[in-house]
């Protein structure tokens, strides 16, 4: 029987974008891959925050960037954070537009019912993935086309047992 290799080889050749980053904050590093072939690129806190349970924080990052036309910068939650904290990111993904040139910040939410989440300075606490976007031309038409779903809505196709009972 062949051996299943474990590990994947590094990805060294993935596609890449330039993106011009303003360090507004020159103690904290600069967005960065923590592994080949990662998608997102961690965004540290520039300040402290304590988040009461059920409350949110919009934490600075410390970095601007400026995306070349035709892409976007997504702000997703790290999971880490979720898990150990019940802690993400509030309007994942976040939208950081081409045009854009503030701050990036972090709207963060402690789902946590009872503790208060510590985010520290330096703490890695979201990503970014930076994708290309197509722009869409809309038009209005009378009738749109079928298909097996049509409009069923939330929950529509199942996949939860939890909810049937």
């Amino acid at each position: 029987m062949d051996e299943v290799p474990r590990m994947q080889p590094p990805v060294d050749d993935m596609p890449s974008v330039s993106v011009a980053v303003l360090q507004l904050d020159p103690d904290l590093p600069l967005p960065r891959y923590t592994h080949l072939g990662d998608a997102g690129a961690d965004l540290y806190a520039a300040a402290t925050a304590e988040i009461p349970p059920g409350g949110r924080a919009v934490v600075p990052t410390g970095v601007a960037i400026e995306l070349p036309p035709g892409y976007v910068g997504l702000i997703h939650p790290r999971s880490g954070l979720a898990a150990k904290l019940g802690v993400t990111v509030l309007n994942a993904p976040g939208t950081v537009d081409a045009g854009y040139r503030g701050e990036i910040m972090v709207i963060l939410v402690n789902h946590d019912p009872a503790s208060v989440a510590h985010i520290t300075r330096g703490d890695r606490i979201a990503q970014l993935v930076v994708q290309r976007v197509e722009r869409a031309e809309f038009h209005r038409v009378e009738v749109l086309g079928e298909t097996a779903r049509g409009a069923g809505r939330h929950g529509s196709t199942g996949g939860h047992a939890g909810l049937l009972g």
